[in-house]
């Protein structure tokens, strides 16, 4: 049985910086006291700076935004009890607007001492209409390979604003043949309650795969759609996967393909794979992390950690014709390498935004956008973080909410180094 005091939650009020008096514990969050404004055209503000505690330590996932604007999120490192900023645990928390101010919950910490829990979550979570959400653990888990988990709140109304979630692991990576180490760990839920994912290595070849997970009499069924091989077909795919009406899903491997550099594929239904595009190591960029989007008109949207003329990257447009897919390069992105490591989001007027973990001159990253004009595209930076108060190297990418404000977070700097979650407005 778990230590129910490992997994209990915490909440943090970040307008105030105080703990709630449930915790009793004060320390720490008086640093976290103010909502902190940057001079870079008032846009841009820190919603939370992570303490190394009981709230995690470097989230590296994109945040998922429901309706009401809260915001759902993984920290990597941290937790409750014994869970240091430098001990691999991770966290599930919770960001809500409340008034002026942002209140952080943390609903589940992970424990590898079991031997039975994920830990290490990394990757975007996908949250269904009842507010259940799903992700996956780099590590850990039965086998030890990961795992696929469920988090859902308690069924009856809590005694307390921090009583925990539950969790339930949906499947356990075993590595040959099933998948393992689900790198960035981003699901996709789909319409009919389906969850698609990517394991960076295992499957028949040791090389990743694309996997899908069907609810079932009251269980899930896991099935392997694709394994991939290491060669041209590509190999290691760090990134999720969209979806098209046909059923048809797409994404990126960080290695393999023609020249070794990833490629874009497409996997049918039945698990039949096309590669779209292999990266050359050129000017068309090379080694995608990130995974594609799709626009209004089925065109494919991405971007490359590394190479272009730039030096972090490309972001690129793949369209579809009756000849087969056609690649044509966005913009060459600034830096000193270190790219985009996850996908691009589009507003509704087409403008493409991303993060660039160390890109730009500082070496901490940026959140950039992207505009079209006249043919081209224009290039903004929005904020360069300075491994400040407003974080350093964000990882994951944004998300988008309906009043066209940009969330996202870094992976360290923030007020207490271990990374913060920042809004940067219109």
């Amino acid at each position: 049985m778990k230590n129910s005091a490992q997994h209990q939650s915490w909440t943090i009020n970040v307008g105030f910086g105080l703990a709630t008096a449930a915790l009793a514990i004060a320390i720490v969050f008086a640093l976290t006291a103010l909502v902190t404004p940057f001079a870079q055209a008032q846009t841009f503000t820190v919603l939370h700076s992570f303490t190394g505690g009981g709230d995690g330590a470097h989230p590296v996932g994109t945040l998922t935004i429901e309706g009401g604007g809260s915001l759902y999120g993984t920290t990597s490192w941290g937790g409750m009890n014994n869970c240091t900023p430098w001990y691999e645990c991770g966290t599930v928390f919770k960001l809500s607007h409340r008034n002026a101010n942002w209140i952080l919950q943390t609903l589940y910490t992970f424990d590898p001492t079991t031997g039975q829990d994920g830990y290490g979550p990394a990757g975007q979570l996908a949250r269904d209409s009842s507010g259940i959400l799903y992700g996956t653990t780099d590590s850990g888990g039965k086998k030890g390979w990961g795992s696929v988990f469920e988090l859902k709140p308690s069924p009856t109304r809590p005694v307390s604003v921090i009583a925990p979630w539950t969790e339930i692991r949906l499947h356990d990576f075993a590595s040959s043949g099933d998948g393992a180490e689900p790198y960035n760990g981003d699901l996709l839920l789909d319409s009919a309650g389906n969850l698609y994912g990517t394991t960076f290595s295992g499957g028949k070849y040791e090389a990743g795969t694309v996997y899908k997970m069907t609810p079932s009499n009251g269980g899930w069924t896991y099935v392997v759609l694709y394994s991939f091989s290491g060669g041209n077909n590509g190999a290691n795919p760090v990134a999720g996967v969209v979806l098209d009406a046909a059923g048809n899903l797409y994404g990126t491997t960080y290695d393999g393909g023609y020249y070794g550099e990833g490629v874009v594929y497409q996997v049918t239904p039945s698990g039949a794979e096309t590669v779209l595009y292999n990266f050359t190591g050129g000017n068309d960029g090379s080694l995608s992390y990130a995974g594609v989007i799709f626009d209004q008109s089925g065109n494919l949207f991405g971007a490359t950690a590394f190479g272009g003329s730039g030096g972090a990257g490309v972001v690129f447009e793949l369209s579809p014709g009756s000849g087969g897919w056609s690649y044509k390069e966005i913009y060459p992105l600034p830096g000193n390498g270190w790219g985009a490591y996850e996908r691009l989001v589009m507003d509704g007027g087409g403008n493409l935004y991303g993060t660039l973990f160390e890109g730009t001159y500082s070496g901490y990253g940026s959140v950039f956008k992207l505009t079209p004009s006249n043919g081209g595209w224009t290039y903004t930076s929005l904020h360069d973080f300075t491994d400040g108060d407003d974080g350093a190297n964000p990882y994951g990418g944004l998300v988008l909410d309906s009043n066209g404000n940009l969330y996202g977070t870094t992976e360290a700097g923030g007020a207490f180094g271990y990374g913060a979650v920042f809004e940067i407005t219109p």
